[in-house]
């Protein structure tokens, strides 16, 4: 029998080209916290949360709110062409969230965008040009976007076929992923080796006074969830302080309480110089942003950053919305909530699942669980995460896999779901799981 869904995905085969991507076979009518209602009238649990873009949920009231009052008085002029205050406010905020400076002999200044994808071009227009170099250097398993810079800084082959020649310039090294069972020595060894790696990098592959930026995700998103350890970390920061690399923190998915804190770096004790945000920052609507240190920002040429759209007065509000409801709700706390919940369902599938679960990893909130042939980390089962995403959607869960082999499911459920939901959430996971088992 035809659905109103399946009849959505036949309108959408003669219209839309084939190649756009179908993370999960669902569709959306409307939402409400962690609940999707379909086409057909069905609730779904959303575990995807427009991948990481809702920590705050669907359609917060304060949000639309928001939106509604500043779409009656005024939707666009272009920032640069006159200015109005939601931006100004915005970036205010952000500042007083996410201070790179340290002193007062600095400040922190913000850029507002309209992606992610697009934060992280103006990241490394700026580092180019603070700098005076032009090598980047970005990570195995890194995802970026999927502009053309920011292509080009991304890892998975499989999203790149046919777009190049790439942007010049670029070099990838090796994520510091420590695995005891991969890597049988002590974490801080782990971490001076990956370090003295991209010491000798600077030898032999691009000289480190060429270099105008590193570029990391203090957990990566698409590459699988993968955390990198607080040593590593720590030691790049000095790395860069060293040889005058500006360090920049992709924040995209990882931003906004989904680990637990408003910034992941937060974990680490550290600052950026550059950092780029979007997804959760406005519940939906499209905006991001680059903050570097004021001395950084105002070291570029005038009129190399810039576009019609940015920092869009209705995008401005959702965002401040956003921001001050979260900071009523302590989105924070509901991070290490969710995340501790998740966190022992999930040891307590791999216990359960040995020979389909090869490891649990993430931070807070953001959370997976690698799929393996046998329980093998050195064999991944992308068979087995689509398997488990289309099982999840038939009995109503909207789940997503991640990973380069697409074998790694990951969390970024709404963090205000209620723990009621949650766990039916993860009931209909533990079930896909013995299917997969039998």
């Amino acid at each position: 029998m035809s659905t109103k869904t399946h009849d959505l995905y036949e309108r959408r085969k003669r219209v839309l080209p084939i190649t756009l991507g179908i993370f999960t076979p669902t569709s959306a009518e409307s939402a409400h916290g962690a609940t999707v209602i379909d086409a057909d009238g069905r609730e779904l649990i959303d575990f995807g949360g427009g991948i990481g873009v809702l920590n705050a949920g669907h359609c917060p009231a304060p949000v639309v709110k928001a939106i509604q009052e500043q779409a009656a008085k005024l939707i666009h002029t272009c920032f640069p062409v006159s200015i109005y205050e939601p931006y100004l406010e915005l970036a205010e905020k952000l500042v007083e969230l996410f201070p790179h400076h340290t002193g007062a002999e600095d400040s922190t200044k913000v850029m507002l965008t309209n992606s992610g994808a697009e934060a992280v071009e103006n990241a490394i227009k700026i580092a180019r040009q603070a700098t005076g170099r032009q090598a980047i250097i970005c990570f195995s398993g890194a995802f970026h976007g999927r502009s053309m810079m920011a292509m080009s800084l991304t890892s998975k082959t499989g999203l790149k076929t046919g777009c190049g020649p790439f942007a010049p310039e670029v070099y990838r090294i090796p994520f510091p992923y420590y695995n005891p069972k991969l890597h049988p020595i002590p974490e801080d060894v782990f971490c001076n080796f990956h370090l003295n790696e991209l010491r000798k990098h600077f030898v032999t592959t691009v000289a480190a006074s060429n270099v105008a930026a590193i570029i990391i995700e203090p957990v990566q998103g698409e590459g699988g969830f993968n955390v990198v350890p607080k040593a590593y970390l720590q030691g790049l920061r000095e790395i860069c302080n060293e040889t005058g690399i500006l360090l920049i923190i992709d924040e995209v998915q990882s931003g906004f309480g989904r680990t637990g804190k408003w910034a992941a770096y937060e974990h680490y004790g550290i600052k950026p110089d550059i950092s780029t945000w979007a997804k959760s920052m406005g519940s939906g609507m499209p905006i991001g942003c680059v903050m570097a240190k004021g001395s950084i920002f105002d070291s570029i040429n005038p009129g190399t950053i810039g576009g019609t759209y940015l920092g869009n007065p209705v995008c401005c509000a959702a965002a401040l919305a956003t921001i001050k409801y979260m900071e009523d709700i302590n989105i924070n706390a509901l991070g290490e909530k969710v995340g501790g919940i998740v966190r022992a369902r999930f040891e307590k599938f791999q216990a359960q699942f040995p020979q389909l679960i090869s490891e649990v990893r993430g931070l807070g909130a953001m959370l997976a669980f690698e799929l393996s042939v046998g329980g093998d980390i050195l064999k991944p089962d992308g068979d087995a995460g689509k398997k488990l995403v289309n099982f999840a959607a038939e009995r109503g869960v909207i789940l997503l896999s991640a990973g380069v082999n697409s074998n790694v499911i990951r969390t970024l459920t709404p963090l205000v779901i209620p723990e009621e939901q949650l766990n039916r959430g993860l009931d209909v996971i533990e079930s896909g799981l013995k299917m997969l088992a039998e």
